[in-house]
């Protein structure tokens, strides 16, 4: 008698439909979180905005605007960009040299800083620019003449706030300082400057906008003698490419970028390369945790598949099938079922997508020019991953039932093999002293070592509960069939079904550990910081109150509050960000680490905010000496007295000296250092907060929005919001994905348990038993998976908070309770709804 693979593999499909449903849903899922992922990454590598506000300039020169890390490697020298908090700035000067190039018709420092309207917060808030800027805006005079130094122009929203007219004069505040300026004329703002304003609010201009003369509007902005950019205006008929080769001719050896196109861009919205890393550490990262689990996941749904039929098989090989001609019937049911199933989830893996690539735009994460980015390419990679998954796990079930002799196959079928694979138990042993020794490495290890440790932890404690599966199954039936035996009958029929059939059981549980381990450890991690990050905060803040405004503080705002009545100390804090180089896994990056420009003196920070300092003190706090979070000192093996190396925000390096180390930068800037250091670094001169102990809370509401500690914090704790929801989020896909599969898997359990049910039918047992045997069944393996999924998050969470904040992980018994009795009821439902529908039909 012939068999023809494909035949056997078609008639396979045809016969035993409740198998493949189950297999081609897992590699449906599979594909959908790949696609997902994997359409999120290409979006990263891709992504450009269009030039707004320099649309009408042809070639823009500017300044790098990432600090750059070159590491040796095995393939050489390797270089890392890592994007600066702020604007890095060029040369003013270098417009002439632009200006000469053949081709240009003009070029022009551009300027872009914030204005404050007046001594008070509530005056009004403006975005100054160079009056030269109008050559490639398109702004126009309305009214007056163009400004000189001393001189400014406004649009009509400007002055109307101020009440002013062309010839009047009025007070602004610049980083220079306060001034009066004589109105010399009202202008119309154009395209760029409009789209400018919306790009820049971060510079604190929402009320309207100031030109100023060139030649005063560097010192303005808090830079003398640097710009923004250069924009280089082609004539009608020049190529922006040459154009830009010209330029950069001319501009040899300055250090300046030169741009055309989608680059120019990047230059005036610096939100793009921070999207570019949100965008990778979802679709790279954490793309690549989901995929690995869903091959997990639909390897062992595959797996189960082929193994349900081990008696179809044996019979096989019995009436003369070789096997190569079980091997091959295998891998053309892999064919027939998973290209399918990956087209299939490829589409709602766009879907998925564009809802988290929205959901990110909506909360700020992505500039709202970036779209989504969809190609073959992920598309590909997601049927692939799912045809290589099914193939290696057909190929690795179907191994022993196509090797062994027929008889012996026959035999094997019948019952269960009690004996695992020395194989499978040996990498499954491996991967448990793998996971064991780096999760010792990340007790040890501090900072992004002991979260880059931790990652390997779950991801081998997950391979050794996936090779392991049947002797955990084993384990964990035995354990809780102790505790059924007091149940009845069914319980103890549960327990002992559940010691016969352990791999059945281990591919029920496997897929909960998953989700219990991977969305306990994403959740909690983010409540253990958000709790620890809390707690410092409210502890450190010892103000009595703390005043805010949405585009900075008056310059004087300090002095002016220490002069009211009752107020015993008054400290502005600037808000910003420095890169400081630290080792994770042998090699150097730079860290985006939060920092405070203080505006007084140390000693008097420490009457409105108690840092917790353990070493040195705030006294020496000073051009040239900061003081660093405890954390941050063991991530870049800093001691007190060393210098410290690092990027200030525009770029700019230096090594301030080390004075004091604290212990509260996880809720608290990890950074401390004097307000003066950071001037001509950052695009805002204006503070941020400011720190008032005593006085009364009334006389403070002229410089900005009043409130207490209590009400700072839970502000503060407002804005960490993203990181949740994008933990939250990440939980969400992969548990969900883990819970289909856990509910997949059992679906196909129960069907392909028909002939036992109907089996305890026949022999006495009364529906209402059959269903409670189930129902013990499902508890075993709930209460299993979440055990080890908990015990696997616990392992990995431990030293990774440790190595964080130095706390113990903090577990919410809500959150916690809400995931188990989640898990529960999914499985219980999963057994006992197709449970009910197999017993409604009368056997034999």
């Amino acid at each position: 008698m012939s068999f023809k693979p494909n035949g056997l593999a078609r008639a396979a499909v045809r016969f035993k439909p409740a198998s493949f449903a189950g297999t081609f849903v897992a590699l449906m899922m599979s594909a959908l979180i790949v696609a997902a992922c994997g359409v999120l990454l290409e979006t990263g590598i891709r992504a450009s905005v269009p030039a707004e506000r320099y649309a009408d300039a042809q070639v823009v020169a500017a300044a790098d605007q990432s600090a750059r890390v070159v590491a040796d490697t095995v393939d050489g020298p390797e270089e890392t960009a890592y994007p600066l908090p702020d604007t890095a700035r060029v040369d003013a000067g270098l417009a002439a040299k632009a200006a000469e190039v053949p081709g240009a018709v003009t070029a022009v420092p551009d300027f872009t800083f914030p204005v404050h309207g007046g001594t008070s917060a509530a005056a009004g808030a403006l975005t100054g620019h160079g009056w030269g800027s109008h050559a490639f805006t398109g702004t126009a005079l309305s009214k007056g003449a163009a400004p000189h130094p001393g001189e400014v122009v406004l649009d009509a929203d400007a002055a109307r706030t101020a009440r002013v007219g062309v010839g009047d004069t009025v007070a602004l505040e610049t980083a220079d300082g306060p001034a009066d300026f004589r109105v010399s004329g009202l202008a119309e703002a154009g395209a760029g400057d409009i789209a400018g304003e919306a790009a820049g609010e971060g510079t604190g201009g929402a009320g309207g906008t100031a030109w100023f003369a060139d030649a005063e509007a560097s010192v303005l902005a808090g830079h003398p003698g640097k710009a923004d950019a250069v924009a280089v205006v082609a004539e009608d008929g020049v190529d922006p490419d040459a154009l830009a080769d010209a330029v950069g001719k001319a501009l040899a050896g300055t250090g300046a970028q030169v741009l055309t196109g989608d680059d120019r861009g990047e230059v005036e919205d610096h939100g793009l390369a921070y999207a570019k890393e949100t965008l990778f550490a979802v679709g790279g990262s954490f793309g690549g945790i989901a995929t690995l689990v869903a091959v997990f996941t639909a390897s062992g749904t595959v797996a189960l598949s082929v193994g349900q039929r081990t008696r179809e098989f044996a019979l096989l090989r019995a009436v003369g099938a070789t096997p190569r001609q079980i091997r091959r019937a295998v891998a053309a049911e892999a064919l027939l079922v998973a290209p399918l199933a990956g087209l299939l989830g490829c589409l709602p893996g766009i879907g998925l997508a564009h809802w988290w690539f929205g959901q990110m735009r909506d909360r700020g994460a992505v500039p709202e020019a970036v779209e989504v980015h969809v190609s073959g390419f992920p598309l590909l990679a997601a049927v692939g991953v799912g045809l290589l998954t099914a193939l290696g796990a057909g190929w690795a079930a179907g191994r022993r039932p196509a090797r062994i002799r027929p008889g012996q196959a026959l035999a094997e079928a019948s019952v269960e093999r009690l004996r695992p694979g020395v194989v499978r138990t040996v990498l499954g042993l491996a991967a448990v002293g793998g996971g064991s020794v780096l999760a010792g490495v990340a007790a040890s290890a501090a900072g992004s070592d002991a979260a880059n440790a931790s990652l390997g932890v779950v991801m081998l404690f997950m391979l050794a509960v996936a090779l392991l599966g049947p002797l955990l199954a084993r384990l964990c039936a035995a354990l809780f069939g102790l505790l059924l035996r007091g149940g009845g009958a069914s319980a103890s029929l549960a327990a002992a079904n559940s010691r016969t059939n352990a791999r059945r059981l281990a591919s029920a549980i496997t897929p909960i550990v998953l989700a219990m381990a991977f969305a306990s450890t994403l959740v909690f991690m983010h409540t253990s910081e958000s709790h620890v990050a809390s707690e410092q905060l409210r502890a450190g803040v010892t103000a009595d109150h703390v005043v805010t405004a949405p585009a900075g503080l008056p310059a004087d705002a300090a002095d002016r509050a220490a002069r009211l009545p009752g107020v015993d100390a008054a400290v502005s804090l600037l808000d910003t960000q420095v890169l400081v180089p630290v080792r994770g896994g042998g090699e150097t990056s730079l860290q985006g680490t939060a920092t405070q420009g203080v505006s007084g003196p140390g000693a008097q920070l420490a009457e409105v905010q108690d840092l917790d300092v353990r070493e040195g003190g705030l006294e020496r706090l000073g051009p040239g000496r900061i003081a660093i979070d405890k954390t941050l000192a063991t991530a870049t093996d800093t001691r007190l007295g060393d210098k410290l190396p690092l990027h200030l925000p525009d770029g700019t390096k230096a090594a301030p000296e080390v004075v004091a180390v604290y212990g509260r930068g996880l809720g608290l800037p990890a950074v401390t250092m004097d307000r003066a250091s950071l001037d001509g670094h950052v695009t805002s001169a204006f503070a941020d907060t400011l720190l008032v102990s005593g006085g009364e809370a009334a006389p403070l509401t002229a410089l900005g929005e009043v409130t207490d500690a209590s009400g700072y914090a839970l502000a503060q704790n407002v804005d960490r919001e993203f990181g949740a929801w994008a933990n939250y989020t990440m939980a969400a896909v992969l548990g969900g994905f883990a819970a289909v599969a856990a509910v997949n898997t059992l679906v196909m359990t129960v069907l392909d348990r028909r002939r036992e049910l109907h089996t305890l039918r026949l022999v006495g047992s009364t529906r209402r038993q059959v269903l409670r045997m189930l129902g013990w069944e499902s508890l075993l393996v709930s209460a299993a998976g979440v055990a080890l999924g908990t015990a696997i998050a616990m392992i990995t969470l431990t030293p990774m908070m440790r190595g964080l904040t130095g706390e113990f992980p903090h577990v919410s018994p809500l959150l916690y309770a809400a995931f188990a009795t989640t898990a529960a009821a999914l499985i219980l439902a999963a057994v006992t709804l197709p449970a009910r529908t197999a017993l409604r039909t009368r056997h034999g």
